[in-house]
Formats: structure tokens, sequence, C-alpha cells
């Protein structure tokens, strides 16, 4: 018998204007029902339901239509009063054909936030409080009053420094009036077309590059005070620049040239187009504003709650208990395994990776849902000893019988047969006290195949909320004393004397150090390395503090007096450059006070900077053990102080809120965020709502497409896209890939699905205030974008550290965004063609197409004719020169001739990041890549300008890759770094220390720049010499993809 479907989350899937047939409950007891349509708002519903109650007994017992709201039970299963009646039934989508209607109580505005902060990040803010849990309802107390706090706060900053929240400035990595190569030129003036806001009536102004915002606006002033004979003077500062058609603004002390709008404009010989907006117009949106975010704050000032009280610690006691540390194993619950295994508990202690003690296992017992232990678990580590982020935890696994065994089985086999599932908890709470009592702990399903050590520290100390299923185990803390038991604070630990530190090293020792703190590709220390770099930490601090990670991995963290001194030390340790403070934030450094002063580095940290690492820091987040954090403070403060990075903290957090270990945290900051930018969920919550209509649209297509043409099905894609429902939700939005940029019509006719297995949607849009072509986007469901994310935020990062350097490689980082479970948004590039259309248009076959070396020139040639042929060529020959350097460092696999592209401008850029960090494609076990890069010699004929004997340019390009490739290394610390953060993301590709070790060989991290050199030029002569094998791969994708179509 198939599953009956229940409730109508399926009915609101459906397209076109559809009546659906409602039931209405008055507060009369009378029931009424009747149809009503999709679209219908619900204040209309209301006035339906008011004309039909009129012919009803006891109307005239009812109040005032305003005096009542509908209420439903909405998609998170959450009740919702509907105070918002401006919404239609299709946006509040009931999960039953039923509306109450009810008096109105309470305060509505709290419960109208309260509902739309629910429907915005997809949790309903009733599971928070269904918790009852204190450290959440703390931490949710706490940071409600900071964000509110900080929103009060911007309400009252001046119009200019309320702009710099609202619409921060998009700038250039540095200013770049340089040639290729980085030669310095005079660079030619621009002209630039400005106009006034409500008016039609335009002016071109001739400006130099370097010119301020300032100057231009002074100039548009004269220039309308002349054409207008206006008698009053007005002053630039009452001004600001808008870029046409975006939010954008121009302003502050930067160049124009360093605005990326004009930049771009620039280097695509196009004018920029601005106009000049009165500073009360701004002030208008700030008012605007602040009036929503003030109705929110008075009602919450009339109830606050009162402040927590203080803890009392006992602090004196816990370092003089002298006991090992113990647990008791009781039970376990909801366990499944084969009945002829033996089931056993493994538990380890943990700081960071490293054990602190020998692990214990339980006693072995049969298999039952609720197996019974009853057993004390005992540590080799006095309480007196546990560091203060101790982490224990719990492998629950299944062993076959000793006498079932077969008599070829080895001892190690007595380890574990079948691992079932972990969990990890932390010996002190959130207070700092430590534990005591009985705990539930729901598991996590261990990897099945898994051949690892059985616990896993690295993950994540939530239980699993899937409590009704998942396995769970019930141990118990022990009272070890009649009073709570607390971490020592600081001041306490700093009591402890300092014991063996030296403040001079001998010369031997020196050199010896020297060694250790220079070798950046360590990963485990030897004995007498460990002694000597802990006997001279004060010598690493004050002549090498960049070491502090050193120091912190050989720390004995299970011994209280090396844990006080490293404590002291750090209370004097220098600040680092933030980006060397990045490491910190690994899970191997769980330290509180380690944690605090790495973000006191990261403080440092401009809003572009943090914008570029923000991706890494929000997996990091995942390493916390609580939820009350200096860097979970520390994000929420930045992103209420700059909108741009609100936006993408939003999207980062909310694309994984369908991660059960990590719902809650990332849950709690969303609405913490929300609380403080009451404003942006409005904003928000439309792009929510177009992601879900593409989502709509995306599986119309893929349940249709195999049953029809492929015309039919585009044409019945449009269709659907036409309906007012999806035209309302599709249009008039900020772009999730850039909140600058104002997706404001969408062009059904110009639609349409790709090939690829997801069928992803090609939207494009209109916007009638912007001169050009549309603006176009991807919708992908069904793929995961992380890495494709990951690896452009990468391209990104390379080409800001090129431009610092005064090179310019033209790259192309399109924009990427992951907004759900595998779900995301790719901007489009206007103007460009894979390399593998181009050559099968200059081609007969597609087995000689990938062998035509004049197909890309003779087509850059057409889209570039006469003069414009030869800044093409450049175009190419630096772009070529950037892609061919960044794949090699990020070791990016399966490239063929469908995944790199061209724009019509010569830009040569790469797509589709499935395969990173030298996981490339094989086929019957045999490497499909052969090549360090891409160099094919079809390149090279554009690159010589289709002339064999001009080596001139290809030597010029090999600087380039050599220039850029010098960079990369300088930087190569850093690269390592943010790739180590994203361990915590799970990418397939990315999960252990070898995929690091990649990337380390490839930027030949410990290496002196001469070697890096030499290497790198060996990789380079080797992609040439071997491209014919590129040239074979390509032909067969080809082929392949013939065959398929």
């Amino acid at each position: 018998m198939p599953p009956v479907e229940y409730g109508m989350l399926g009915e609101w899937e459906k397209e076109g204007d559809l009546e659906i047939m409602m039931d209405f409950l008055l507060p009369t007891g009378i029931f009424l029902k009747f149809s009503v349509s999709h679209n219908d708002t619900i204040g209309a519903i209301k006035k339906m339901v008011w004309s039909n109650a009129s012919n009803e007994p006891l109307y005239g017992a009812l109040s005032d239509m305003d005096a009542y709201v509908f209420t439903c039970i909405n998609s998170t299963a959450e009740r919702e009063e509907l105070e918002d009646e401006t919404r239609r039934l299709c946006d509040v989508r009931p999960f039953m054909p039923v509306l109450r209607l009810v008096a109105r109580e309470g305060d509505r505005v709290e419960k109208l936030t309260n509902t739309q902060i629910s429907l915005l990040i997809g949790k309903g803010l009733h599971e928070f409080d269904s918790q009852k849990n204190h450290e959440v309802n703390e931490f949710r107390a706490k940071m409600r009053s900071f964000c509110e706090e900080r929103a009060l706060e911007r309400q009252q900053l001046p119009w200019y420094q309320w702009m710099e929240y609202s619409f921060p400035c998009e700038l250039e990595p540095c200013v770049l009036l340089a040639e290729p190569g980085g030669i310095k030129t005079k660079c030619k003036k621009i002209f630039v077309n400005v106009k006034f806001e409500a008016s039609d009536e335009s002016f071109m102004l001739q400006h130099e590059p370097q010119d301020l915002p300032v100057t231009l606006m002074r100039s548009a002033l004269k220039k309308k005070a002349t054409v207008f004979r206006s008698v009053h003077q007005e002053k630039p500062e009452d001004y600001t620049l808008q870029v046409n058609g975006r939010w954008e603004f121009i302003y502050g002390k930067y160049p124009l040239c360093q605005f990326k709008y004009i930049f771009s404009c620039m280097r695509g010989g196009q004018t920029p187009h601005l106009t000049m907006v009165h500073h009360t117009t701004i002030v208008k949106y700030q008012e605007e504003q602040g009036r929503l975010a003030s109705q929110v704050s008075r009602c919450r000032s009339l109830s606050k709650p009162p402040p927590l009280p203080l803890k009392k610690q006992n602090t004196s006691s816990l370092w003089s208990i002298e006991e090992p540390f113990n647990i008791h194993l009781i039970q376990g619950n909801r366990v499944n395994a084969d009945e002829g295994m033996k089931l056993m508990v493994q538990a380890g202690l943990f700081h960071g990776s490293e054990m602190l003690c020998k692990v214990v296992t339980s006693g072995e017992v049969n298999v039952c849902s609720e197996p019974l232990w009853d057993q004390k678990l005992v540590f080799d580590i006095n309480v007196s000893d546990l560091p203060r982020m101790s982490r224990l935890c719990f492998a629950l696994y299944a062993v076959i019988e000793k006498n079932k065994k077969p008599r070829s089985t080895k001892k190690k086999n007595k380890k574990a047969d079948c691992p079932l599932a972990w969990v990890n908890t932390m010996v002190f709470d959130y207070k700092d006290q430590l534990k005591t009592g009985e705990f539930l702990l729901s598991t996590w399903p261990s990897v099945p195949d898994d051949k690892g050590d059985l616990l896993n520290p690295m993950g994540t100390v939530e239980k699993n909320p899937n409590i009704d299923s998942a396995p769970g185990l019930l141990i118990r803390f022990p009272n070890i004393r009649p009073y709570p038991l607390y971490y020592p604070p600081l001041e306490k630990m700093s009591e402890l004397e300092r014991k063996g530190e030296k403040l001079k090293a001998t010369k031997e020792e020196h050199m010896k150090l020297m060694e250790i703190v220079d070798n950046k590709n360590y990963t485990e220390f030897f004995e007498d390395d460990k002694e000597l770099l802990w006997n001279l930490r004060g010598v690493v601090r004050q002549r090498y503090p960049e070491s502090l990670s050193k120091l912190l991995l050989i720390t004995k963290w299970n011994k209280r007096e090396d844990v006080a001194q490293m404590v002291d030390l750090l209370h004097k340790w220098p600040e680092l450059p933030a980006l060397h403070a990045l490491e910190l934030l690994d899970y191997c450094f769980p330290d509180p006070r380690v944690r605090s002063f790495t973000i006191r580095c990261l403080r440092k940290l401009s809003d572009e900077e943090l914008l570029q690492y923000l991706l890494q820091l929000v997996q990091v987040l995942k390493y916390e053990s609580y939820l009350d954090c200096d860097l979970t403070t520390f994000l929420l403060e930045r992103a209420l102080a700059n909108k741009r990075i609100g936006h993408f903290l939003f999207w980062h957090l909310r694309s994984e809120m369908h991660v059960s270990s990590v719902s809650l945290r990332f849950g709690l900051i969303l609405e913490a965020y929300c609380r403080g930018n009451i404003c942006h969920i409005k904003s928000l919550w439309k792009q929510n709502e177009a992601l879900n209509k593409m989502k709509a649209v995306n599986d119309f297509v893929k349940s249709g497409w195999q049953k029809t043409s492929r015309q039919q099905m585009t044409d019945d894609m449009k269709l659907c896209i036409k309906q007012e429902a999806y035209i309302w939700a599709l249009s008039n939005l900020l772009s999730p890939l850039n909140p600058s940029i104002i997706l404001s019509e969408i062009c059904a006719d110009r639609c349409k699905f790709m090939d690829s297995k997801m069928k992803p949607l090609w939207l494009m849009y209109k916007n009638k205030c912007v001169q050009g072509e549309a603006a176009g986007i991807i919708f992908k469901n069904g793929d995961d974008l992380r890495q494709d994310m990951l690896t452009l935020q990468m391209i990104q990062l390379m080409e800001n550290l090129w431009k610092k350097e005064g090179l310019d490689l033209r790259m192309i980082p399109y924009g990427c965004l992951s907004t759900g479970n595998k779900t995301g948004l790719i901007e489009v590039v206007k103007n460009s063609e894979t390399i593998a259309n181009i050559q099968r248009n200059n081609s007969n076959s597609a087995a000689t197409a990938a062998f035509n070396k004049d197909a890309l020139l003779n087509w850059l040639k057409s889209k570039n004719p006469e003069d414009k042929l030869d800044n093409a060529i450049e175009e190419f020959t630096l772009s070529c020169a950037g892609y061919c350097v960044a794949t090699y460092v990020l070791g990016i696999g399966d490239r063929h001739n469908d995944n790199i592209m061209i724009k019509e401008t010569g830009q040569l850029f790469h797509i589709d990041f499935g395969h990173f960090l030298g996981n490339f494609k094989s086929k019957f076990g045999i490497n499909r890549e052969r090549v360090p890069f891409i160099l094919t010699y079809d390149f090279v004929h554009v690159i010589q300008q289709g002339r064999t004997n001009n080596s001139e340019k290809f030597e010029r390009f090999r600087a380039y890759c050599e220039q850029a490739y010098k960079i990369l290394c300088r930087n190569g610390t850093l690269f390592v770094n943010l790739f180590a953060m994203m361990k915590a993301a799970g990418l397939p590709e990315l999960s252990s220390f070898k995929d690091i070790q990649y990337l380390k060989d490839s930027l030949a991290l410990g290496k002196s720049e001469e070697e890096a050199l030499k290497n790198f030029k060996v990789k380079f002569n080797e992609a040439l010499r071997e491209s014919w094998k590129t040239k074979v791969n390509w032909m067969m994708h080809s082929l392949a993809k013939d065959s398929r179509l």
C-alpha cells in the first residue's frame, strides 16, 4: 500500500492560480468552508470571512475586524499568527487547509518578528524554547541584548557613518594604474556620466582616475549650477554617488579607479553611470529602518530579564584533588547489532587532538536493545590535571565472540569488527563547573568503512537531536565532593611559579631552535625537540612569536603546572599578524584563552579581509565546544557593523541548517543576527522565497524533461515562470551572490535549463536603470557547490595578492554561493564560450576538433576586429598565465575543453571544480590527467599571435607564470591555514592532512624561493611537452559527449 501524503505541502508546489477549499474557525464557534485562491492575500481572505460570517448566527458578537488575527500551523510545524496580512496564502503555506480566527493578544510586533525569523532560518524558535537547556537560554538572552544594543547604536550614527554599514565601499585591493606586468604608464582620463536623482538630465564629466569622489561631485554641482543657472550654492559633502540601478555607492577617501565598478568600466572600455544622491534621501532610508527596529526594542525594554546572579566558585579544591578521574557507564538504549556479536564501549579523554591518557575499554555484553554495563571506567589522569577543555569521547562497537572467531584471525582484529556509533561530551559545563550526575548521550553513526580510530575527538560535542532512533549511552559523572567544583580562573592559575624557563639559549640551542621554528612542513616533533622548545619558550615569545602554534602543540595539557605556565606566558605574548593567527582556530587549539588571544589578533582584519576569510571562520565555529564563545561574538559584531558581511554570514550559516550537528548552534547565531538587524529580514526573506521558487521550477523540469522534447520542456518551463506567483517571487530582489546587484525583472523568454544531469536553471534578469546586457544566474539543485565556492574563493585571494604586487592577470573569480543542501547559485559570465564549442564549430568532426590549433585564434579574430585583436591576445596571455599557476597550486582536476571558457574580450577562465588537491580522475586505474596544468599548443599559438617564431611573447608569458607562482609561494602559509580550517566542512576531497600536504608540496613550503622556482620550471616544461596527452583526453571527452547527445 503506497504511503499516504499528510498535510498540504505538496499543494503549494502546484502551478497556476489554483482554488483551494479552506476551513475557517471563528471565535464565536461558527465553522465556515469556502474556496480561495492560492494568490489571495490574508487581508483579502479576512474580508471574505467577514462577508460570509455576516449571514451566520452570532455575527453581532464579533468585534471589529482588526481586533482579530488568523492563526495556522505552518510548514515548520509551529502555530503561527498571520500578522502580516499583505502576504499571500501561497507564501504562508499552511500545513493543513485550516485558518482559525482569534482575538489579538500580547505583543504583535514581537510575535510577527519571531514568525519571520523562524521561516527565514528554517527552524521554529519554539524548538529552542523546548530544549529547556540553561546554556541555550542564557546564550539567547545574552546575544539578543548584545545584538539589539548594536542595532540601537547603529541607528544613532550620522548618515555618512550609517552608509558605511549599509553600503560599504567595494574596492580593489590596491590602486592599479599599470600596464600588464606592473610597468606604470601615464593613465588617460576617464569620462563619467552623472545625473541627479529625480532628474533625467545627465552630464558627461572628464576626470583623472586618481581623483577622489568629492572632486567628481564638485564638478557635477558646478556643471548643474552652470546649466540651470542656480543661485543657491550646494556643497559636495551633502551628496553621495550611487551606481545606477545598484545598491552600490562611491564615496570616501579612495581614488575613483579603486572602486570595483569604475575599475571594471575602465578595463572594459565602458562609461561609468552614476547618480548624485542628496544626504536627505539617505537619512530617509535610515529613519525608515530605524522605526521598525525601535518598535521591537521598545517592547523588549519593558520586559528585560533580571541580570543573572554571579556564580560562586570553589576554585581552591579542584587542583588539590589527587584522585583519578572516572565516570560510570550505566547502559545503552536503541542499540542495533547482529546477535552473534558482543557490545563494547571505548572511552578516551582528549584536549583538541591530544590524547590526555590511555583509552579505557568497557567489558563485553550481549547484543540487545538496552545493553547493561553498570561499570566504572577509571582514567589514568588525576582530576587536578584535567585541562579546562577536556573532552570525553565514546565509541560504541560490536565484536565477534572470541570462540566464534576463525583461527586465522590476527590479534589486531580484536580491536573492533564493527564500529556502530560515537559521541563526545565536555567534562566541564559552560560555567566552568565539573559535571556531575547522569547524562543520556544520543550518539552519531560511525562511518561504515572507517578503518581508523574508533573515537572521533574532532567531532561535535552536541548530542544527536534524532533521539527517537539514535542509539544512546547513559553515563554518570561522580560527585567527587559534596559541593560544585570549578576550574580555577586565570588569576589563580598565575599564582603557580614558573619553572624551567630559560630566557637565553646557547649557540647550539639557538641553531636547533631556528631549525625547528623555520620548518613550515612539520607534522610531529621528536622528544628532544619538544623539550628544547618548552625550555626555551621565553626565547620563542621574544624572538619567534609566530611559532606560538608549535609551542601550544608540545605543551603537556595533562599537567596543570605546564598549563598554568603556558597560560601565564600567553598573557604576555605579543599579538600576531591576523593571517598567522588563523591557524590557532583549528581544533588542535581548544583552550579558551588561546582562542580569545586569536580573536584579539583577528580584530585587526579589515572588512574586505574578513569577507575573504568568512567562509573558513564559519566552518571553525564547528570546533567550538560551547555556544557562547569569542568567535561567535566577533562574527556577530562585525556582521552588525557591515551589512555585506552580515549578508554572507547569513548565507554561510543558513546553507548548513540541514546538518543536524550544527543546526542548533547555527540557528541560534542566525536568530541573534536577525534580532540585531530586523530591517535585513525582509530582503533575506525575499531571496529565500526566490530560491524556493527556483527549486520548484527545477523539480518541474527534472520530472518532465524525459517525457517530452527539449523545446517543449523549455516552453513549459517559461510558462511556469510567467505565472503571477513565480514572477512576483523571482523579481525585485537583491542577488544572494552580490547584495549590491538588483535582480529587477526576470526575462522568462530568455530563461532555459542546461544539459547536465541536475538540469541547472539559466535565469536572465533585466534592469531598466542599467546600461548593457541582462544579468544572469545559474540555479543548481542536486550538486554540492561548496568545493566550487572554496576554489573560487582561493582564485579571488590569488588575484588580490597578485594585484597588491602590481600584477593584474585578468582573472574571473565569478560568483558562487551554496544556499542549502546541495543547492546554490552561480554567476553567469556574459559573452563567453567553452573551448569545446569553439573547436567544434571550427571543425568537421569531434575527433579532429581537439587538434585544430587555429580554432581559438580564428574565434578571437572574429570577435575582435583590427586593432582590438592585440588587446584580446594580451588578455588571453595574462589570464592563461594566472589559471596555469592557480590550477597547478590547487591541484584542479577533470580539466577538459568543456570546463575551460573564453570571453569575447580574450580572457580565459576555468569552471566546474569538482576535483582538487590532486584528486585527479582515473579510468580503469589509469590517471587520465598526466600534466601539472593545461598549456596546449593552441594556447601557445594564440599567445604567439599565430606566429611560430614569436618566442618573445611566449617568454613574457612564462615570466608572468613564474612571477605569479613566486608571489603565491611567499603567501603559502596563508593558503595552507585556510584549507586546514576547511577540514571542518566535511568535503570528500578535503578530509585529511594528506590533502593539505598536496598544497604544501605545490607551494614548496619550507623551501627557498630559488628551489621552489626551479621545481615550477620543471612542471612548466612538463606541461608543455606532454600537452598532446591533454589533446587526446579532450578528444575522448568530446566523443563521449557526442555519444550521449
